[in-house]
């Protein structure tokens, strides 16, 4: 079991890459130097403020310099930082502030209304720090708010704490079904995952690691696009991180702009790219393909998409721009690292969902048992090695998730896989909280919405299932264009020559935005609520 601390590591990255970019956001370099200043300060005053041994820094914010500096500054304090997401309304945020015994909240001011009204319910949150951008944030509402920039920039003496690789990271998931719940990640076990840069072996101590910091001369830039509030960004921030690296971040975080990616790209010469598949990699081509002004991507090493597919055409076609990136599949999720990854260059590729099996890979069945390994066997993916510890404060859902047997630990999350012909890869299904029974037949959503995004003209598509008397799910698509309509009757023929007739959507809906979180991670529920509201409105207009 690996032991290093995370900020430890850091303080490592800090000392001999002092002068190098940390942290980029549009003009604003901050350097190793300047972040490890910076997050001591702040660490020091979490302290002051009264928090206790391991006790919880939700951090409330848009992507910003200050997220991956507060995360670093609650490790060199022996806190647990906590992932906000910022589209909670003010039920989830105060569920998730009571839920993970908040002590101490880093807010950005958009957020400081929100929070102000669920605040006098949570009288464990002893203090609150709010990130300015406006410079005229009004704190009259939070008593115990202090501005975030003038405590990062006030020196303190640094916090003298006993910390180990069993602090902890707590990241908040919604998943598909209840309310938000915090997975307990040792840093140990992260650093064990994250310490080689996300490519090679971690070293097993301090000592070990300060050789590779040394070895890395050429560091990670890495552009991240999706929230660092989900586990994409905030995962990929840190592997950037502890390779020495710069992490970037777009100059305007609320809303994503494909040009604003490529301009940030080309501007700073990014060599590493995080998406979230088609969401950001569809506009991204168009905005290549189409925009009057050329982007220069050549620096770009890999870009990588973890938590939605990613289309083989829209790969294809990213290539084109640049010949000599990886684009990379990571099969994933906040519970489980490690399930799969998919590669695709110019010179070969894999089948989108196709995902080689690593040696600690296998398959369950509904009761938790080991499947055979062997050609056409369906089942619920686990994965070994270094795995979170469990929810927080629910010992039953960290039972069901999380199993030993065959003296491994798995974590099974609940994503569905066959392994294909080959009997060493595995083609992914979906997530069977999801999965659409119909006519007695079950069909992945995952597996239908890749087929209409090949579509010539399909933008985007979430795939649900709604009451139906006869089929007792009906799948229904709903689907954003670039067009200002949809042919339903061309995507149709084209899906029954791709699809088997049962997989094959009942009902299309057209909508300007398909629905989605910040991460690019489906929202099934609104989806489902909008198709019924757009199939009722169309069946009483019929009437």
């Amino acid at each position: 079991m690996n032991d290093i601390n995370i900020a430890d590591a850091l303080d490592i990255v800090a000392e001999i890459h002092a002068d190098r970019d940390a942290a980029i956001q549009s003009e604003r370099h901050l350097s190793w130097r300047q972040v490890e200043r910076r997050a001591r300060n702040l660490a020091a005053w979490l302290k002051e403020k009264g928090a206790t041994h391991q006790g919880k820094v939700s951090i409330y914010t848009y992507n910003h310099p200050a997220y991956v500096e507060t995360v670093y500054a609650a490790f060199k304090a022996a806190l647990v930082p906590v992932n906000v997401n910022y589209r909670y309304r003010e039920d989830e945020i105060r569920y998730l502030l009571d839920n993970s015994d908040t002590e101490i909240v880093v807010v950005h001011e958009d957020f400081v209304p929100l929070l102000a009204g669920v605040l006098g319910e949570l009288p464990r949150i002893a203090a609150v720090l709010v990130i300015e951008e406006s410079g005229q944030a009004d704190l009259s509402g939070l008593p115990c708010a202090e501005r975030y920039e003038e405590v990062v920039e006030t020196d303190r003496q640094a916090v003298q704490v006993d910390r180990s690789g069993d602090d902890l990271l707590l990241l908040y998931t919604g998943g598909t079904t209840g309310m938000p719940k915090g997975v307990m990640w040792r840093q140990g076990d992260l650093f064990a995952r994250f310490g080689g840069g996300g490519v090679g072996a971690a070293a097993t101590d301090l000592a070990g690691y300060r050789e590779f910091v040394v070895s890395q001369q050429s560091p990670a830039r890495l552009l991240v696009g999706p929230p660092l509030m989900h586990g994409t960004g905030w995962f990929t921030s840190l592997i950037c991180w502890l390779s020495g690296g710069a992490v970037i971040v777009l100059p305007n975080p609320k809303k994503f702009d494909a040009a604003e990616m490529l301009r940030t790209i080309e501007g700073e010469r990014a060599n590493g790219v995080t998406i979230v598949g088609d969401p950001f990699a569809k506009p991204m081509l168009r905005e290549l393909q189409r925009s009057d002004r050329s982007y220069d991507i050549s620096t770009v090493a890999m870009m990588m998409s973890s938590g939605v597919m990613w289309s083989q055409e829209t790969k294809r076609g990213l290539l084109e721009a640049n010949p000599t990136m990886v684009l990379a599949d990571a099969f994933s999720s906040s519970e489980a690292i490690g399930m799969g990854t998919s590669i695709t260059t110019a010179g070969g590729s894999t089948n989108t969902g196709r995902f080689s099996i690593t040696n600690t890979t296998r398959l369950f069945d509904a009761d938790l048992k080991i499947l055979p390994s062997k050609p056409g066997v369906k089942g619920i993916v686990g994965v070994a090695g270094p795995q979170p510890i469990g929810y927080y404060k629910d010992p039953e859902k960290s039972a069901r998730t999380f199993v030993t047997t065959e003296g491994q630990r798995f974590s099974i999350p609940g994503d569905w896989a066959a392994i294909d012909e080959d009997g060493v890869s595995l083609t992914l299904l979906g997530r069977g909280s999801v999965c659409i029974n119909t006519g007695g037949e079950k069909v992945f959503p995952e597996e239908v919405e890749e087929v209409i995004k090949r579509f010539d003209g399909v933008r985007d598509t979430v795939v649900v299932g709604i009451p139906d008397e006869r089929w007792g799910e009906a799948i229904t698509a709903v689907v954003s264009t670039f067009a200002a309509e949809l042919d339903q009757a061309a995507l149709r023929d084209y899906l029954k020559a791709h699809l088997a007739d049962f997989k094959c959507p009942k009902y299309f809906v057209h909508v300007d935005q398909v629905y989605r979180s910040p991460a690019g991670k489906a929202d099934f529920e609104q989806t489902r609520q909008t198709a019924l509201e757009a199939l009722g409105r169309e069946r009483a207009s019929s009437d």
